[in-house]
């Protein structure tokens, strides 16, 4: 293997990110051939087990020593052997190819129809019972599909359907943005939940005007949640006193139960004593669920199975 030194200038050192980025690209497509000549030590040898011209892989070698200003190989006829450069470059090529292997057999694995992965996000308020029973009547037909779960409030997860971090989400309200897509797959209604001493106890149906002057305990601003009850509340004809915020439904359904105030909520999972769960007649307090991806964003067909099942559910999706 001739060894000439170019005459063009090569990357100096640079701690400088762009330089930095600069050098990988110049040295990423020559790292397994350089990997290859080490290993068998023998340029011809190596050509021919990685199925290139030898010419080809050659010149490889050169560019790749003028890229870094530095012997990497010291030559013996039609053998080599790894300088002390050669051998430090060595480890670390071969620990960076060993990740890009592992890489590719992770995203591979994770696109098999058969036992590849889904990363579903949720509202915690379908998380007892909701999500639980979706899971295994997919699983019914697709029983080795892995699922990454997240639970999270609506905006949250958006941002990491945004990301690439989630595949699909369960959400309300269901988003309307040009960058995702959207489907409405059922709506839950919204009781008046109060404690079991209060003055609207004894009813089994309220208007939410009739709580104008009660103190809420609501969800925190940015949950689609508390975006709703804020709404509901204006179209009653008043501003709700927010006396406590939180982050899980359930925990509001305590504060109520001690006696804090009042709060919208969607049926619980299990009966929570100390509470009374009324009907409100107006204005009509439901939430939409639906479920939403990033728009133009190609599938696994993991993904493409899951995604069908749960618009197969549509209108179906909550207990009546």
């Amino acid at each position: 293997m001739a060894h000439q030194h170019s005459s063009r200038p090569r990357l100096s050192p640079s701690s400088d990110t762009e330089d930095r980025a600069e050098m990988t690209m110049l040295l990423a497509p020559r790292l397994a051939y350089f990997a290859g000549v080490a290993r068998t030590e023998h340029v011809t040898r190596a050509a021919q087990e990685m199925n290139v011209p030898q010419s080809t892989l050659s010149r490889a070698m050169v560019r790749l020593e003028q890229d870094l200003g530095v012997d990497l190989f010291a030559r013996h006829g039609r053998t080599v052997s790894l300088t002390p450069a050669g051998r430090t470059f060595l480890a670390s090529v071969e620990r960076a190819l060993a990740e890009i292997g592992r890489a590719a057999d992770e995203v591979r694995a994770d696109a098999d129809p058969a036992t590849g992965k889904v990363a579903f996000g949720f509202l915690h308020t379908m998380g007892a019972e909701t999500v639980p029973g979706l899971l295994h009547e997919f699983r019914a037909d697709h029983p080795r599909v892995r699922f990454s779960l997240v639970q999270n409030y609506g905006e949250a997860m958006l941002e990491r359907l945004r990301a690439g971090e989630l595949d699909l989400c369960l959400t309300s309200p269901v988003p309307d943005a040009p960058d995702l897509v959207a489907r409405r797959l059922d709506e839950q209604k919204l009781r008046l939940v109060v404690p079991a001493d209060h003055r609207l106890a004894a009813r089994r149906r309220v208007r939410l005007a009739e709580a104008a002057e009660e103190a809420f305990v609501t969800l925190e601003p940015g949950y689609g949640l508390r975006r709703i009850t804020d709404d509901l509340c204006q179209e009653a004809g008043f501003r709700p006193r927010v006396a406590f915020e939180g982050e899980e439904a359930e925990t509001l359904r305590g504060l109520v139960a001690a006696g804090l105030g009042v709060a919208l909520l969607p049926p619980p999972a299990v009966p929570r004593p100390g509470v009374v769960e009324l009907t409100v007649t107006a204005p009509r307090a439901v939430r939409e669920i639906g479920v939403a991806w990033l728009a133009g964003r190609p599938d696994t067909p993991p993904v493409t199975a899951f995604k069908k099942f749960l618009l197969s559910k549509r209108g179906s999706l909550l207990p009546a």
